[in-house]
């Protein structure tokens, strides 16, 4: 049974991941280089930025979600839940990288608004369904394997 705290601070984590993978995102690939003042850094690698800005949110989704979300809940030890956490991250990473690919590549959709439903709304969205489910049942879990 899921409890109400453990939904509303998973959520809580979740947002604040959230807006450091969007903010990210499109700070590489939307955003003028600040520097030149041109193109976008990452302007013609948008898969690349999404992997960039993923792997910044995982790294304060597990630390908020281990110290905050699940904390003293997990038998396994730190390296096996590190090793869970960043393979499941990597298969919720695919699916927002898919989702963004597919809506670029293969429908043409390369505007701010399109990047963005795609890679953060329809992307995430599927990837933090299968981040909750995955944390729960494997990385963060009361039993030991």
């Amino acid at each position: 049974m899921v409890k109400r705290r453990e939904l509303i601070s998973f959520g809580t984590v979740g947002a604040i991941a959230f807006v450091i993978d969007v903010g990210t995102f499109n700070l590489f690939v939307h955003s003028r280089n600040l520097i030149s003042g041109g193109t976008p850094l990452l302007g013609s690698h948008p898969v690349t930025g999404k992997i960039i800005s993923s792997v910044l949110a995982t790294l304060f989704a597990y630390f908020g979600n281990r110290n905050f979300t699940w904390r003293g809940l997990s038998k396994h030890s730190v390296r096996h839940e590190i090793a869970l956490f960043f393979i499941f991250n990597g298969i919720a990473m695919g699916i927002a990288g898919l989702a963004l690919g597919v809506s670029r590549y293969v429908f043409g959709f390369n505007s701010l608004i399109a990047d963005n439903l795609s890679a953060n709304v329809v992307g995430v969205g599927l990837g933090t369904l299968f981040r909750f489910w995955s944390y729960r049942k494997w990385v963060f879990s009361t039993q030991t394997s």
